[in-house]
């Protein structure tokens, strides 16, 4: 089994910058992909970003892409996205979900394991 913790949400006013981080813990595995999810109306979960666990691979929502950047830190077993010029629509509970298979995907359908989530509220 992995575990996924996220960490580093709270509130901001809209324009500023946060970070939250996903620390992976139990089973873990270097290929794979790990990717951010948050709640959207009428899904339960949107697509943020993701990113493979080898090679440069990442994939962006096109609402976050130039203010949202993933990474790794692969020898502690970390995902971080730093969300710059942030929006109150981007409020949430942001989710970080890993899956084995080393495809970046934006269906949470795929990834097999994930954390409890992390508040982002963005006020205006």
């Amino acid at each position: 089994q992995v575990q996924l913790v996220e960490s580093g949400g709270g509130l901001v006013q809209a324009g500023g910058s946060l970070r939250v981080s996903c620390a992976a813990s139990g089973r873990t595995f270097s290929s794979g992909a790990m990717g951010w999810f948050r709640p959207a109306p009428g899904k339960e979960r949107e697509f943020v970003a993701a990113i493979r666990l080898s090679g440069t691979s990442t994939n962006y929502a096109d609402f976050v892409k130039g203010r949202f950047t993933i990474s790794r830190d692969n020898a502690k077993n970390t995902v971080s996205l730093q969300m710059n010029s942030l929006k109150p629509e981007d409020t949430g509970v942001y989710y970080c979900a890993a899956r084995n298979i080393p495809v970046l995907s934006a269906l949470d359908t795929e990834y097999r394991y994930w954390g409890q989530g992390t508040q982002v509220t963005v006020s205006s």
